[in-house]
């Protein structure tokens, strides 16, 4: 089958490389792609958020399959768009629909869905632009550290820990009257929970699931965890962590009952959920759901995945899921992202990136671009995370020396990386 995928960062190389191994993939492309993945497929030069242009490649190139990488054409209904077009509603979507998309889409809606379901997570409140003077009584109410998240989409940005109750205070009059733009013309305030953080992802066909490896993101961009967050510095898989008693109580407690509620609610969806856990005491809850994979973490989570990515996908299309159990490698897997001197703020682009063309002669490790694109051939930068290695290895250390060693192979002006990706998981 012939079959485009929708993005143009790590992710989505990872995904294209992945289902570019299938023999059930005929032709592959990638909107807009980067320097990467067209190494694997076609680039076009299309915005995933033009759904009209989108649909018509797919009459063109006869597409069967889309593989939504970002969260925004799902929120904004690309799904939706899909189904209610007489000439594309037989493509297999690999995303929720609009309504199924609100639990990335919707803090609040997240969370009244977690209440509504009893999965566990923070105690929480939810404050609209008049209801300021509440919400600052609520925050009184609560103990620092203070977690306030724009309801909306924010790019990753609209979460804010703040240990004064008056900065805490100044912060969300500043998120209701615009800081995050529409994303915050609703704030959610929830209690902090102290402990240690992981991410699963379940791979749904609205009513059965599979399980992928479970991986640990970096997000902070200084050494030790410290600083502004980022999209992600790094990730590894397995995580030590993560045991069998761990995971049995996600399972029962979590990640089932979340899979029922999108089966209750009745919605379209086929394809991932992400959620975003974290550990207290032995016990797990939930910090966030998205509705596609994570970057970095899915740089690490499918080179661990033995079973024909397209076969996989095929069977949650069609709902065939239970059928398909996972084969999953037992080796470890460890990212680390090499970034634009300045990010996650201002950074300049257009560096030029050397030694690429060594990184196919190292052992156990994969390149997957994020911010780069093809020009006067040569490569270049062109966004504040540049490119992950993934390195592979029967121990994390192991894997780890891959990635470093791939690191010290390539170089652009400015680069800059995590050292310490790894070690306290």
């Amino acid at each position: 089958m012939n079959i485009l995928v929708l993005g143009s960062g790590g992710r989505e190389h990872a995904l294209a490389w992945k289902l570019a191994q299938s023999p059930k993939c005929q032709q592959l492309f990638i909107a807009p792609g980067n320097a990467g993945t067209q190494l694997v497929g076609t680039n076009l030069a299309l915005d995933p958020m033009d759904f009209k242009a989108i649909g018509a490649l797919c009459k063109e190139e006869n597409i069967a399959m889309v593989v939504v990488g970002p969260e925004a054409p799902l929120v904004a209904g690309l799904v939706d768009y899909f189904q209610s077009e007489t000439a594309l509603s037989h493509i297999q979507m690999i995303g929720p629909d609009k309504a199924a998309a609100q639990l990335e889409g919707s803090k609040r809606v997240a969370k009244e869905f977690m209440q509504k379901h009893h999965i566990p997570t923070a105690l929480y409140q939810s404050f609209k632009k008049d209801e300021l003077a509440q919400g600052q009584a609520f925050l009184e109410k609560m103990q620092p550290p203070y977690v306030l998240k724009a309801d909306g989409l924010a790019a990753g940005k609209g979460v804010l820990i703040l240990e004064s109750l008056q900065e805490a205070k100044d912060e969300l009059a500043a998120m209701l009257q615009g800081k995050f733009g529409a994303a915050s013309d609703e704030v959610v305030i929830e209690e902090f929970l102290s402990g240690r953080e992981f991410s699963v992802f379940a791979l749904t066909d609205g009513k059965n699931y599979q399980i992928l490896p479970v991986a640990k993101d970096y997000k902070r961009i200084g050494e030790g965890d410290t600083g502004l967050n980022t999209g992600g510095m790094g990730a590894v898989s397995p995580v030590a962590f993560a045991d069998e008693k761990l995971m049995q109580k996600v399972e029962e407690r979590i990640v089932k009952p979340t899979i029922s509620g999108i089966a209750q609610a009745g919605n379209y969806y086929r394809g991932f959920v992400f959620f975003g856990l974290i550990e207290v005491k032995g016990e797990p809850y939930v910090i966030e759901y998205n509705v596609r994979l994570g970057d970095p973490e899915t740089e690490v989570v499918l080179p661990r995945v033995k079973n024909d990515w397209v076969q996989l996908l095929k069977a949650a299309a069609q709902e065939t899921l239970g059928g398909e159990p996972l084969e999953i490698d037992e080796n470890f897997a460890c990212t680390v992202m090499a970034v634009s001197e300045g990010y996650p703020e201002s950074y300049e682009k257009g560096k030029v990136i050397s030694g690429l063309t060594q990184i196919p002669q190292l052992q156990d490790v994969i390149s997957f671009h994020a911010g780069t694109k093809a020009q006067n051939k040569e490569v270049v930068t062109a966004g504040g995370r540049v490119i992950a290695f993934t390195g592979l290895g029967p121990t994390k250390e192991k894997a780890l020396q891959h990635s470093y060693k791939a690191l010290q192979t390539i170089c652009f002006e400015g680069i800059t990386y995590r050292t310490d990706i790894g070690h306290d998981a």
